[in-house]
């Protein structure tokens, strides 16, 4: 019997067409794709300023985000060799509307990618490996048996809290307070009971709109700035967390993303905020632990590894666990023909967006 044909091979048009491998992924739910193959390193001497030339261009993002090829749930990270010789890779994060220094759940699907791939050898039961994230150098470890990963651990950037219970006017909710915390970005923090929520699923688009609304007051009142890295300012996105239940419990809580979605995840960055401001409020120290659930119930787990000085600032050093899975491998191409090259955003599945392309 002869072998099947590759169907790329008989498309005519292929040798015009880019053609990129793009694995799927998710942690906890929360889509977080990895683009293996086929998109060139963008120019700068860090992953910091290679995410900055990318968003400059922007077209990688909207190619795999917007619609006809993503969707506002979807993430994707692209693989770069690293520009530190102690880490092993590189990886820029795309969200639907930025490029944050760094993500918890796009973090686990990126270890777990270039692992199961083996495109870092995988040693069992524990493989430890350093990435680049763009906020930094971060150190995986990962469980793994029979060629999967079974957990990914990673130590967070620094995270530490900006304010504790800040005054925020938020137009139709009135007169909140919100932390404002780094978790490797910058969080406004609101408290679920407050707000008149449970944390359930049917709650999801209400809890996207207000935490749009939320966010979009915490821009513009409560101004944010990284202490070593000017660039990585101002509250991006919102969590809405149920008051604490202690250590070694799990907490639920529910993170915005914009324009105005729920991350499907814990939420790695958001447990991270979480933690710095118990450790701030005097009720979380170096080595206890917390568990976040999402509003799927998906967990992620977290622990305050170090404190640190950050230029100044009272910071820590948090652990988050969690894992991913593998759910596909696509090669993505645009025939030149196509009208929508770099996708288009309609405001039915796109909140706050009208026809754009």
């Amino acid at each position: 019997m002869d072998a099947p044909r590759d169907p790329l091979a008989a498309l005519r048009w292929a040798p015009a067409r880019p053609v990129m491998t793009v694995v799927g992924c998710h942690a906890g739910g929360e889509i977080g794709n990895v683009i293996v193959a086929g998109v060139e390193p963008p120019p700068g001497a860090t992953v910091f300023e290679q995410m900055q030339a990318m968003a400059a261009d922007d077209s990688i993002r909207k190619l795999l985000l917007h619609e006809p090829r993503g969707s506002v749930a979807v993430h994707s990270n692209l693989i770069v060799p690293s520009k530190r010789a102690d880490c092993a890779f590189g990886y820029i994060i795309m969200e639907p509307t930025e490029y944050p220094a760094m993500s918890g759940s796009n973090t686990i699907c990126v270890a777990t990618v270039l692992l199961e791939t083996v495109m870092v050898e995988m040693l069992e039961p524990v493989t430890a490996v350093r990435l680049e994230a763009p906020g930094g150098p971060i150190d995986v470890t990962a469980g793994c048996r029979a060629g999967k990963v079974e957990w990914v651990e990673f130590e967070n950037v620094p995270c530490f809290a900006d304010r504790l219970d800040a005054p925020l006017e938020v137009e139709g909710l009135g007169t909140l307070t919100v932390d404002v915390v780094f978790g490797g970005m910058w969080y406004a923090i609101a408290n679920a009971r407050a707000l008149g929520f449970a944390l359930e699923p049917s709650e999801a688009r209400e809890l996207s709109r207000v935490g749009e609304l939320i966010r979009a007051a915490a821009r513009e009142q409560l101004p944010c700035v990284h202490p070593t890295n000017p660039a990585i300012e101002g509250v991006s996105i919102v969590q809405i967390a149920e008051p604490w239940q202690g250590l070694g419990v799990v907490s639920k809580n529910a993170v915005v993303v914009a324009p105005g979605r729920l991350d499907r995840s814990a939420t790695g960055t958001g447990l991270s905020a979480r933690i710095a401001a118990l450790h701030a409020r005097g009720l979380m120290g170096v080595g206890d632990s917390m568990t976040h659930a999402s509003v799927i119930g998906s967990t992620f787990d977290g622990r305050i590894v170090r404190e640190i000085d950050l230029a100044g600032t009272r910071a820590i050093v948090p652990a988050i666990r969690g894992s991913a899975w593998i759910t596909g491998v696509t090669q993505v191409v645009v025939d030149p023909t196509d009208p929508f090259p770099e996708g288009y955003l309609l405001s039915d599945t796109w909140p706050g967006e009208d026809v754009q392309r």
